[in-house]
């Protein structure tokens, strides 16, 4: 899947992130210079799941051209799934004691737990969930949208409208899922207390190792003979099924994949930074998600999760230094990305290279003497 350069580069970098990090985090005095504090660690890890995020759009868009502006929905989902098994660990430690019941649904006068909890109390099925909620999902809406031939703007508005949709469902206090405040104040995951520093730690670790996973199991699909399928679908469609494949089977594995993809970083997402609720389903982050993409390079897998994390840096800074600049900023890289640099910050770095080894080659050539010349013979 990758060369001895690629293994290199991709060994070095899960060094950094799994060892060098934490070891930087927890060895060195807090008055070191070296010491990276404690708040850093969730933060880092919430970049790893944008990173996974935006590889899994660059699955669909990149790869199959399939530009979903729905990625949210699904993270939202995996998150949601992540939150409702953290909500029943608290038990009887919430603000009502009520060892059945989340507080929530206490607060609404819920006399029992609805049906669709049951079995969140589990690990194993809440993770079962992360997986099926989202993927089910995808599979249902890309077996209608796709076998109907759905394609180019239209899909990304099917799946804008499905985001929406979802949100609005998700702000009601009847759906029960905490209605506008979502799901918080968790307690702990897997008997481990959630702001534990050393859970933390351990989540960030997690995340990291699913980043790197899903990474490879990108490359893998993208490189095999399926992937090139999805090449060949983004690029001519009507080409691909004159020989007789099946564009739909091929665009519907990447995409329920991908759906997958974006809720195992949902749910990973969702015990680092304390809460999910209705917002994460918002289109506008679905949109970013399609910027940060769009920034990194598309169709180049790392450049996607490259842009995800360097647009959440600037993000971070940005709006503790100015926050009413920040949307001006997205919607300007979003520009220069489509008109300077459209093959992303990856692209540009490659059309660079390629300029610089164009005029080594040139002035190689031109310091040999010209054929039949007195400096030739």
């Amino acid at each position: 899947m990758l060369d001895r350069r690629g293994w290199a580069v991709f060994l070095a970098v899960g060094f950094i992130l799994i060892v060098l990090v934490p070891l930087l985090n927890l060895l060195p005095g807090k008055t070191s210079a070296i010491h990276l504090p404690d708040y850093l660690i969730p933060l880092l890890g919430k970049y790893a799941c944008y990173a996974i995020l935006a590889l899994s759009l660059d699955l669909v868009w990149g790869y199959a051209g399939i530009l979903s502006l729905g990625h949210g929905a699904f993270f939202a989902l995996g998150g949601y799934a992540m939150g409702m098994y953290l909500m029943r660990q608290i038990g009887s430690r919430g603000v009502y004691g009520n060892a059945e019941l989340p507080d929530f649904m206490v607060f609404l006068n819920w006399k029992e737990l609805p049906w669709y909890w049951y079995g969140f109390d589990s690990f194993p099925f809440a993770m079962l969930m992360v997986v099926l909620a989202p993927g089910i999902l995808a599979l249902v809406l890309g077996w209608f949208a796709f076998r109907s031939r759905v394609t180019g703007v239209y899909i990304s508005i099917v799946t804008q409208a499905l985001t929406f949709a979802l949100m609005l469902a998700f702000f009601r206090n009847d759906m029960g899922f905490g209605g506008n405040n979502g799901l918080t104040d968790f307690k702990e995951i897997l008997g481990f207390p959630v702001q534990s520093p050393d859970t933390r730690i351990g989540l960030y670790i997690a995340s990291v190792v699913a980043m790197g996973l899903c990474f490879l199991l990108c490359r893998f699909v993208t490189l095999s003979k399926l992937g090139r399928v999805l090449l060949a679908v983004r690029d001519a469609e009507s080409r691909v099924r004159f020989f007789g494949y099946s564009v739909t089977n091929a665009k519907l594995f990447a995409f329920t994949l991908s759906a997958v993809l974006a809720g195992i970083a949902g749910a990973l997402y969702v015990p680092q930074v304390g809460i999910i609720n209705p917002g994460e389903f918002s289109p506008a982050n679905s949109i970013e998600i399609a910027i940060w993409v769009a920034v990194g390079g598309r169709g180049t897998l790392y450049g996607a999760m490259l842009g995800g994390v360097l647009i959440n840096l600037v993000k971070t800074w940005l709006t503790g230094a100015a926050p009413e600049l920040w949307l001006f900023v997205l919607g300007a890289l979003f520009i220069a990305s489509t008109l300077l640099f459209p093959k992303g910050v990856v692209g540009m770095v490659g059309q660079v290279k390629a300029k610089l080894a164009q005029r080594a080659a040139f002035a190689e050539a031109d310091k040999k003497p010209a054929p039949g010349s007195a400096g030739g013979e």
